[in-house]
């Protein structure tokens, strides 16, 4: 079995968050709660927001904004398998434009 992370990615703007009342939220994370038990055997970490953003270069340290708003690791045993798991999460129908990017972690070399 490989390891998957999946970034999701949020494009409300303002106006979109606005309308996403309590019972929508509410709805929101009962749709996310049953997609995380419907697939509790591939998930290595359920993941979280990514709230506060910093960049680090040689130059420095920055904050920063992307569409970057939550994380998942899964493992699969392909990464059309890890695609598919993500297929019917509720992330893709909160707002329009939102997407899920499924990276796979191969294991480190020599390690």
């Amino acid at each position: 079995m490989a390891k998957f992370l999946a970034i999701y990615n949020g494009f409300a703007d303002d106006s979109d968050k606005d309308d996403l009342d309590a019972a929508r939220q509410s709805e929101f994370m009962n749709a996310w709660a049953s997609w995380a038990q419907a697939h509790q055997d591939a998930l290595v970490d359920p993941g979280a927001p990514l709230y506060r953003k910093k960049r680090l270069t040689a130059d420095g340290v920055e904050d920063f904004t992307d569409p970057k708003t939550g994380y998942a690791l899964v493992e699969a045993a392909s990464h059309d398998e890890a695609v598919r798991i993500f297929s019917d999460h509720p992330h893709l129908g909160l707002f329009p434009g939102n997407s899920i990017e499924v990276l796979e972690c191969p294991p480190v070399p020599g390690g």
